[in-house]
């Protein structure tokens, strides 16, 4: 690019040392701090004009400035650049400053423009005009910023609402909802709906680092937990815990706090709010206004930007949306059952031994294997209870064969003949007798802690009692039933009276 000329009092200041004082190109260069290649080429240009000290001397800036360069001071003035609209663009995947720079020369065929360092050095001048969150480097659809705002809404019934706030990293675009609090669930659910409302799923979402979020909230490695991982599978996306004590890190949400706190729950601060659902109504209805308010610094909009920027750039949003999930882990027990909240579910018998992940819904029970889902169930509450598929009971082979009826009945001979009738009860309660294994195994190792012969006492009183349940065999050998001898009932006869006939009455 060429070079931008002197100003004029430089000009001036060259021609009168050259022409009056007669000094060397070097010493004009080295007493105006200019290049010799400069004193040369307008000592050029008034040889060229013909133009002499004497009458340089005559003339006025204007003048000299119209003899020596021809164009006026407008035609020679440098194009400046929208660095507002570049700003934004710039949050675009793929733009950089110098390819803005190449357009902006493009633009302006012959005329004026920065070189590419002045173009640079300006753009970070008007970056510094900005807000700090503005100044950030966001890409189009990169990141959506989550947080809590600190104020919250009272409510009639004399709870307070927790406000969420969601904003997107290059348009600002900006979701607010209410929640009773701030657990995970809340925070998930919350983040849900916040990927609803912008239409689409960003590439990584950074929240704080919440307790209910993150399970070691390491400065380098954090980690979040087991039911975090399974909404970020859902959505195909991946949370950025922002560093410990380091606000920056999400200065965008921290802005956006701001902006709600200001243009929605200040104007609430009179309204009657009866419940959490009227809240959460409230500050939606004012989410539209928020995001077509302009910018100060930038002559747009969040909606607007967000068409523009955001809205192409985001994922789609899978087919259903995300529902609460817990995980556990279980080992599948020799009845192939797993047991979760007292009731028992089914997986595949060839599991026996081998420990499954469960993932947990409100309405589902998921067991995994390696990965791969080997058993669903409907949530069952029932306490005690079993939920079988007939296709995970083995057909002609028991996982572990050794395990049959007759071989637990047999077990519970060898200690005695209550035994053995117990556990044969306990067999024939339920609809497939590989229910009650686990409750005869816990049965029959009872002996290895109280002996055989308590045992077969506490299982002959139990038949008497008709408490033919584990539980009850256990709690009558804790507590020591079993030692308290059972008197042998004597033969009942009536008492002789008069009112008794006798046998002789009726011969």
């Amino acid at each position: 690019m060429p070079t931008p000329p002197l100003d004029i009092h430089m000009i001036k200041d060259v021609l009168r040392l050259k022409l009056l004082n007669k000094l060397t190109h070097q010493t004009i260069a080295s007493s105006l701090s200019i290049s010799k290649g400069v004193v040369t080429k307008y000592l050029t240009l008034a040889q060229t004009h013909q133009l002499d000290w004497p009458s340089i001397s005559e003339l006025t800036q204007t003048e000299l400035e119209h003899r020596l360069l021809g164009d006026s001071i407008q035609n020679r003035s440098v194009v400046l650049p929208d660095f507002a609209r570049m700003h934004v663009e710039l949050r675009r995947k793929g733009v950089t400053l110098t390819l803005l720079w190449d357009e902006y020369c493009d633009a302006h065929p012959g005329q004026r423009v920065w070189g590419r360092s002045q173009f640079f050095d300006q753009y970070k001048k008007f970056c510094k005009t900005l807000k700090r969150s503005m100044r950030q480097s966001h890409r189009a659809g990169e990141k959506l910023f989550v947080d809590f705002a600190g104020p919250t809404l009272g409510l009639a019934d004399g709870t307070r609402g927790q406000v969420f706030v969601a904003a997107m990293g290059a348009s600002s675009y900006t979701f607010a909802c209410v929640t009773a609090d701030q657990t995970m669930r809340s925070w998930l659910a919350a983040i849900a709906r916040a990927l609803s409302f912008m239409g689409g799923v960003p590439q990584l979402i950074v929240p704080d680092n919440a307790r209910a979020l993150i399970a070691d909230p390491d400065r380098y490695e954090p980690r979040v937990g087991d039911t975090v991982l399974d909404f970020a599978r859902h959505y195909g996306v991946s949370f950025l815990p922002a560093r410990p004590y380091s606000p920056q890190d999400k200065g965008k949400v921290e802005s956006a706090v701001q902006v709600v706190e200001r243009w929605i729950l200040a104007r609430l601060r009179h309204v009657r709010l009866d419940n959490l659902a009227a809240a959460d109504a409230a500050v939606s209805a004012m989410l539209a206004d928020l995001n077509q308010r302009r910018f100060q610094k930038i002559d747009s909009t969040r909606a607007n930007l967000f068409a523009q920027l955001d809205a192409p750039a985001l994922a789609p949003l899978p087919m259903a949306p995300w529902r609460w999930a817990s995980w556990r882990s279980a080992s599948v027990h020799i009845d192939y059952h797993i047991e979760i909240d007292a009731h028992r579910y089914s997986v595949p018998h060839q599991l026996v031994g081998i420990r499954v992940e469960v993932r947990l819904t409100d309405a589902l029970v998921e067991v995994l294997h390696r990965g791969e889902r080997v058993a669903i169930h409907a949530r069952n509450h029932r306490r005690g209870g079993y939920t079988t598929i007939d296709e995970h009971m083995p057909a002609a082979h028991r996982a572990h064969k050794e395990w049959t009826p007759e071989r637990l009945i047999h077990w519970g001979g060898t200690i005695g003949p209550h035994t053995a009738a117990f556990v044969q009860s306990l067999l024939t309660q339920h609809r497939h007798p590989e229910h009650g294994y686990r409750r005869s195994l816990g049965l029959l190792s009872l002996a290895k802690r109280y002996g055989r012969e308590r045992l077969e006492a506490a299982c002959r009183l139990a038949i008497e009692l008709n408490a033919i349940y584990y539980r009850h065999v256990r709690d009558i050998l804790e507590n020591g039933r079993d030692l308290v001898p059972q008197a042998s009932p004597n033969p009942w006869s009536s008492p002789q009276h008069e009112n008794v006939r006798g046998a002789t009455y009726y011969h």
